[in-house]
């Protein structure tokens, strides 16, 4: 252990993490682009990547006219849901007016529907939704459903007995029925940026990262001062050490920052250790860090080096599961998460944050990082090392 702590604070290491700390000190731009605009897109992305659906147009064909089908409409367009765009004479018209886009869903009240209500009959309410975007008539429908049953629960309160519901194919004929009554653990108030801002810290950690790690690898070669580098006593390891020390403290000031946006502009709880949120952003700043060195090995210039990142970088955000579940994801490319460094640190930020959980349950993550990191490090320097001989 202390060889080990002589080798990385001798003098030569010393040396060339002080010129890096120069360099990067006349040149303000770089620290500005490594604090700032993350902590802007952060924000950004918390705010404006929300599952949540409001203001959805609802267009009404309303065959019945009654005071009993006005409130049922009325539960619909008075909610921040739904918002009323207009009424159609018939089934057609709105059935056009969905497929050109000027309404998101409809509602069909048929002629019966006051005198099924007043006999204590089933009545039947149709709801059109336009599914070209799957997921908001996912979630439309969910609002409806859950509208309707808080109407028919009105309709007990005042004496009527007739229920309002869903009905499938498989539903008929049923006589017995099952109530489902859900506990929603770590997130109460099912608040979607707790989810999405937790994904996005990771995001943002390995892109910058890389994309600045890669380019600082790059413009070294390119200015030709690498050659010089290898005039001096320091070894390969060293110089590569050199580089990656001070992007690292920048980009920990960075996730420090982000971690104070979290908690306080998104109202995140920090439930677990922050020790724990620490160790595992530091891992994940080296895995992208590494992953930058390793595409300056393969690149000749600063244009191929961003090139071959746009290739890299956009297909581990796909499969991180940092924006979208896991689950939703085809089972043949579940596995693949695994590999992911994005995948490894969201875990252990919703992990931490949300559910408190401490570095022994969050230990395979930890693993997988620390794997990564020493595989992407190893294989830069190797790179580095055949380039230089």
């Amino acid at each position: 252990m202390r060889k080990l702590l002589q080798y990385l604070f001798n003098y030569r290491l010393r040396a060339l993490i002080k010129k890096e700390f120069n360099q990067i000190r006349h040149d303000r731009r770089l620290a500005f682009s490594l604090i700032v605009p993350p902590i802007l897109q952060l924000t950004l992305f918390g705010f404006a990547l929300s599952a949540a659906v409001s203001n959805v147009r609802l267009g009404v064909v309303d065959d019945n006219r009654s005071p009993e089908s006005r409130e049922l409409i009325a539960t619909f367009t008075e909610s921040k849901s739904f918002r009323l765009a207009g009424y159609y004479s018939s089934v057609d018209q709105l059935g056009d007016a969905i497929s050109q886009g000027n309404v998101d869903a409809g509602m069909v009240v048929p002629y019966d529907y006051a005198r099924d209500l007043v006999r204590e009959r089933q009545t039947t309410v149709q709801f059109l939704l336009n599914a070209t975007n799957a997921n908001t008539a996912t979630i439309s429908r969910a609002y409806a459903e859950s509208m309707i049953q808080n109407y028919d629960n009105g309709l007990r309160s005042q004496g009527v007995s007739a229920r309002i519901q869903r009905v499938t194919g498989s539903q008929l004929g049923l006589r017995g029925q099952v109530q489902l009554q859900p506990a929603f653990l770590y997130n109460p108030g099912l608040v979607d940026s707790w989810f999405i801002v937790t994904g996005v810290l990771g995001l943002l950690l390995i892109l910058n990262s890389s994309l600045v790690a890669s380019a600082a690898m790059v413009r070294e070669r390119e200015a030709g001062t690498i050659e010089q580098l290898l005039m001096s006593p320091a070894s390969t390891s060293e110089i590569i050490i050199a580089k990656i020390a001070p992007l690292f403290l920048l980009l920990f000031l960075m996730m420090l920052v982000a971690f104070g946006v979290v908690k306080f502009a998104f109202g995140v709880p920090f439930q677990g250790s922050v020790l724990v949120l620490l160790c595992g952003g530091a891992l994940c700043i080296l895995s992208g860090i590494s992953i930058g060195t390793v595409i300056a090995t393969f690149s000749k210039s600063a244009g191929q080096a961003q090139l071959t990142s746009f290739f890299i970088n956009p297909p581990l955000s796909a499969l991180s599961g940092a924006l979208n579940p896991i689950e939703a994801m085809p089972r043949w490319l579940q596995p693949l998460t695994v590999l992911n460094p994005i995948h490894h640190f969201a875990t252990i930020v919703r992990g931490s944050t949300l559910k408190g959980s401490g570095f022994m349950n969050l230990a395979p993550n930890f693993l997988g990082l620390l794997i990564f990191t020493l595989v992407f490090v190893s294989l830069s320097i190797w790179r580095f090392r055949k380039q230089l001989s």
